[in-house]
């Protein structure tokens, strides 16, 4: 049997300072060093695995807009998940920069949140749940 393992996940993005700032300093993932592509972007390291933003001129539709309104489940919507340890201080970080956070409707310790391109990201505890 073939052994894999995940390496990355790449996601477009239309504005990388913003996207910057949403996977470096709100959900405060490390930069991971980037091979000197000719196009923009940026790499940030999850464990093993990275994510790796590309800059794309072309429109982005994610299926929904990146923010409000929308009662759909966004975890039935393609997405990234990772797992956290303080789930909640996350989910704080997120609330004061703005974003809308949805609870997962499995009733698991998770949440879900779109990046500012309408990217869906699952954040799991990796905590046991408290009694």
């Amino acid at each position: 049997m073939t052994a894999y393992r995940h390496l990355h996940t790449a996601l477009w993005v239309s504005d990388l300072t913003r996207a910057e700032h949403f996977y470096g300093t709100v959900l405060g993932l490390p930069k991971a060093e980037r091979f000197p592509f000719d196009f923009p972007g940026a790499w940030y390291q999850v464990g093993s695995s990275q994510i790796h933003l590309i800059v794309t001129e072309e429109p982005l539709d994610q299926g929904q807009p990146a923010s409000g309104g929308s009662k759909a489940k966004w975890g039935r919507l393609p997405h990234v998940a990772l797992g956290v340890e303080d789930l909640e201080a996350v989910k704080a970080r997120l609330l004061q920069a703005g974003y809308e956070v949805q609870p997962s409707a499995s009733g698991r310790t998770a949440l879900f949140v779109r990046d500012p391109d309408g990217n869906v990201i699952e954040l799991s505890s990796l905590s046991p749940p408290q009694p």
